[in-house]
């Protein structure tokens, strides 16, 4: 089952994201996400946070019409965009996608992109989708494959003290069995040298960041 979470970032192109949805998905808005819902005409499954971001009109428009309100207290510890991968967890998604986590407060962006390293979600798939961008995670164990078309950048930004057994192919810059440390920008600005990528890990976590020609994911 794949989740889409809308977070309260920026979201620039609404139609780049409408043509990113499926008819199955469950989706969840992570407090003001909501409202990023409603400019695409698409009322979540549920919405989770303490609701200082999305007005009463709204919530009271979606409990009508069925959306489960799952509200925490203002004095939590946790971020609203964590309480909602939390629950897309516990309701069973492998996949997520996540949408208007960047923008807006610089700490809550870093907050975001540094969440996804969390080890609890490592059996998930998770996928950020960002104009033309698009982030995952790579964890130890099955390679990471990625289709575009070359020349597209790819990034390998480590989220861990470090990275061992960096192998990758498909890169203009390939790596064999190398090691990324944390706030070294030596896997800044790589290309895809053909139509396909493979990136693998033998230990730690490490941001894949691929930016295509044209807003959305991979690109054949």
């Amino acid at each position: 089952m794949r989740a889409v979470i809308f977070a309260n970032g920026k979201i620039e192109n609404h139609d780049q994201i409408a043509a990113l949805m499926r008819s199955d998905d469950y989706v969840i808005a992570a407090d003001g996400g909501a409202e990023h819902c409603q400019v695409l005409n698409v009322n979540p499954d549920a919405v989770i946070g303490d609701m200082d971001s999305v007005t009463p009109l709204l919530l009271e428009k979606l409990r009508k019409i069925g959306t489960k309100i799952v509200s925490y207290p203002p004095d939590k510890d946790k971020t609203d965009l964590e309480l909602a991968i939390s629950y897309a967890q516990h309701i069973g998604a492998d996949e997520i996608l996540l949408l208007g986590i960047l923008g807006g407060r610089l700490d809550m962006s870093v907050a975001n992109i540094h969440l996804l390293a969390k080890e609890e979600w490592n059996n998930i798939s998770i996928t950020v989708v960002e104009g033309m961008d698009t982030a995952s995670i790579i964890s130890p164990g099955d390679p990471l494959l990625l289709a575009g078309k070359t020349g597209n950048k790819v990034s390998l930004i480590p989220l861990s003290g470090k990275v061992d057994g960096v192998f990758t192919k498909g890169l203009r810059w390939k790596l064999h069995d190398d090691v990324l440390y944390f706030g070294d920008t030596r896997g800044v600005s790589n290309e895809l040298s053909t139509h396909t990528g493979e990136i693998k890990i033998r230990s730690g976590k490490l941001l894949l960041v691929h930016r295509a020609s044209k807003p959305g994911y991979n690109e054949e």
